[in-house]
């Protein structure tokens, strides 16, 4: 009979300390310790960069190509004071910095995927994902090599490659707009979120140059649709004030960006430099010396360096590629002035901000970015 009975341990209580409960009794995971590395401090936003050289490299390509009109003799000298090898040199840093930033992110993307996709939820943080596909676009308008360069069958795969994130992107973002009850417009607009108008004006502006017009006009209609919603929204008030840090406040500067850019594209389906083109660029005028006049906006923005800055650049640059648009079809002396000024502000602008992020290298990836924020919770899942 004894030999039948079997010893058995005494039963012990395990403490699972990886979950824990809320106020609510509802278990939760609890963030596990991890090591801060460059791919968990990097996101889209620091695609601002490589896209303010694109866009200057751009700029660039237009004015080293004026009109021969004797109305545009101020923008014909200048094309002399941009040599071809100086082109060509900041045009290739401006794509080996794009490609850098890609490798980056889709390191990001496979090692922390779980942060790629708290930031695809993040209001602010989703609008940079356009980032790097209005940068490739860019860089393939901005390219040099030869002049018919968007007839050839090359330019229309890239098109498509660059176009096509672009398009999913809006069906995601659009179509929560009205209906994802707390992803409504009126909850989650910001200024960044013109960064997709952005995105289907460089689309469209691509697709006139290379002679699809049904294409263009596809995707311009679609990018000022919501652009003008986002206008009235903004303007409004019903959002966005609050839910932007102070940091983030140079990202104003896209309110002049989008109409720049709808400027371009809609001279490129056109044909010309029409009324809608002038009414588009005056716009974006309007804006700027808005914002120029109250500097006061971005003082808190100010005190410390941050990759937040870089968003000064590109919306400078489009507004002095639309005033290259509008001094090509007006032809007066006042308007190859003001590309004269705006084009010497864009490439101050973006040298100052070369200098300071040489200068700064330690701030360029740190951990108080407002945009960081989000994947609070979330790194557990990594």
């Amino acid at each position: 009979m004894e030999s039948e009975l079997r010893y058995e341990p005494p039963l012990q209580l395990a403490i699972d300390t990886s979950r824990t409960r809320t106020p609510d009794h509802n278990l939760v995971p609890v963030a596990k310790p991890f090591k801060s590395t460059i791919l968990t401090r990097l996101h889209a936003g620091y695609f601002r960069i490589s896209l303010s050289l694109a866009s200057q490299a751009l700029l660039w390509k237009i004015l080293r190509h004026p009109s021969t009109s004797e109305d545009s003799l101020p923008l014909e000298r200048l094309s002399h004071v941009i040599p071809h090898l100086t082109f060509m040199i900041f045009w290739g840093f401006a794509v080996l910095v794009q490609i850098s930033l890609s490798f980056l992110y889709i390191l990001r993307c496979f090692f922390h995927f779980g942060l790629v996709r708290a930031e695809f939820q993040h209001h602010v943080g989703v609008n940079y994902l356009f980032a790097p596909w209005i940068t490739w676009l860019v860089l393939l308008q901005s390219t040099d090599f030869k002049l018919d360069l968007p007839k050839t069958m090359s330019f229309l795969v890239l098109w498509w490659v660059f176009t096509v994130p672009v398009i999913l992107l809006d069906i995601k973002i659009y179509g929560q707009w009205f209906t994802t009850e707390r992803r409504f417009l009126s909850l989650v607009a910001n200024p960044t979120s013109q960064l997709s108008v952005v995105g289907n004006l460089v689309g469209a502006w691509a697709a006139a140059e290379m002679g699809w017009c049904e294409s263009a006009v596809c995707m311009f209609s679609l990018g000022m649709a919501h652009y003008l919603v986002l206008f009235v929204t903004l303007y409004q008030r019903l959002s966005g004030g609050d839910k932007l840090p102070a940091m983030l406040r140079p990202v104003f500067f896209l309110f002049f960006a989008a109409p720049s850019m709808a400027s371009i594209a809609w001279k490129s389906i056109s044909g010309g430099f029409d009324n809608g083109s002038k009414m588009l660029f005056f716009l974006s005028l309007f804006q700027f010396t808005s914002l120029a006049c109250r500097p006061a906006l971005f003082k808190k923005s100010m005190r410390k360096f941050n990759v937040a800055w870089w968003a000064y650049s590109f919306p400078l640059t489009f507004l002095a590629l639309a005033s290259s648009e509008y001094a090509q079809g007006v032809k007066g002396g006042f308007a190859s002035g003001l590309v004269l000024v705006l084009s010497a502000l864009s490439f101050l602008v973006l040298l100052g901000l070369i200098l300071l992020t040489a200068l700064n290298t330690e701030r360029l990836f740190r951990e108080d970015d407002p945009i960081l924020h989000f994947d609070k919770g979330r790194r557990a899942r990594n």
